[in-house]
């Protein structure tokens, strides 16, 4: 027992000689506090803020999208979509039976047929489309060949013509 108790002691000598010990120094880890790495630092934190800021936004703007389709989705809003389509389409008929003459008035007391020559109309978001008749309108070998120029004008001042040669759209 002696022994092993001289050996600990040994041990314990030769233990405690070999101990180095290192300078105790102190370091925030927080690059705002430290400085170390502080640029890319702030960068994340601005990343971060401005994500966060931007889902906000996007977040925001799903859900007015989302009312927008759901109020456009009633069975009022398709009833009103649907009557304005037909009487868009019926007005555009009757436009166009005036332009090519299948709608025209017939003077009953000298029994001539009276056709209009030009015609117009304004939609409710402001744009015009007119229409006339050329029937002295000829081709390139000077033969006669009736036109009806269409020209529509958006709420803008954007014009968009059409010519269109009657004669060739008989069936």
């Amino acid at each position: 027992m002696k022994t092993l108790l001289k050996m600990l002691m040994f041990a314990l000598m030769v233990f405690s000689t070999m101990t180095i010990a290192g300078e105790l120094t102190f370091g925030f880890k927080n690059p705002s506090f430290s400085g170390t790495g502080y640029s890319s630092h702030v960068l994340s934190i601005e990343q971060l803020q401005f994500q966060r800021e931007q889902g906000v936004i996007d977040d925001k703007a799903a859900a007015e999208k989302a009312a927008a389709r759901a109020a456009a989705n009633t069975t009022l809003s398709k009833f009103v979509t649907n009557v304005e389509s037909r009487i868009f389409a019926n007005l555009s008929k009757q436009m166009v039976d005036n332009m090519f003459g299948t709608n025209c008035d017939e003077d009953e007391d000298t029994v001539i047929v009276e056709c209009p020559l030009k015609g117009s109309a304004t939609l409710p978001d402001g744009a015009t489309v007119h229409w006339i008749k050329d029937l002295d309108a000829t081709d390139e070998s000077g033969a006669p060949a009736p036109t009806i120029t269409l020209t529509v004008t958006d709420a803008l001042g954007t014009v968009t013509q059409l010519i269109v040669p009657v004669g060739d759209f008989k069936f």
